[in-house]
């Protein structure tokens, strides 16, 4: 199954939207990612494993491909793990994929499923602002800064399953 989520990129100063693809299908357990990925979001195979086991989330055991559109452009950091960690969760129908509609999620994920702030979270922001997001969901220690944007909801939080529970409709970040 395939699901999309909402993330941005940094490219020099500017902030630009990044849509995370995660598909799970059939075949060798194992997770790809690709879309001109740097180190640091290559690692995030690790960290986005990690942290939706140790929230009490199922890992797929099967293959799952990870796709950072546009796939032409260089992605780094790791303020994509939020992102692909919820659609992983959606592509293998542990949340609702229609719930990521209008929905941006930007933040780095501890191994223990907690957010941690990313640089350039104004920016990161704006990118999803201007990608048509109506809200954003970003680490609780971006929340002040990302706050700074006009025409999109800011709810930071701290950590991946408050995020599920937002999404799912059972707990409101406000």
């Amino acid at each position: 199954m395939l699901a999309t989520a909402l993330s941005a990129a940094i490219v020099g100063v500017d902030g630009v939207p990044v849509r995370v693809e995660v598909d799970v299908s059939f075949g060798l357990p194992g997770l790809t990612i690709v879309g001109l990925a740097g180190s640091a979001v290559l690692e995030a195979r690790e960290r986005v494993r990690a942290a939706i086991r140790n929230s009490g989330f199922e890992v797929p055991a099967r293959r799952i491909t990870v796709n950072l559109a546009p796939a032409d452009l260089p992605k780094e950091g790791t303020g994509h793990d939020l992102a692909i960690a919820v659609a992983m969760l959606a592509a293998s129908d542990q949340l609702d994929a229609t719930r990521l509609s209008g929905t941006a999620l930007i933040g780095e994920l501890a191994l223990d499923g907690s957010l941690r702030r990313v640089p350039g979270a104004i920016a990161l922001v704006s990118a999803a602002q201007q990608a048509g997001a109506c809200d954003v969901i970003v680490p609780q220690d971006n929340g002040s800064e990302s706050a700074a944007v006009g025409g999109i909801v800011v709810r930071p939080t701290h950590s991946f399953s408050s995020v599920v529970r937002h999404l799912a409709g059972v707990e409101e970040i406000a």
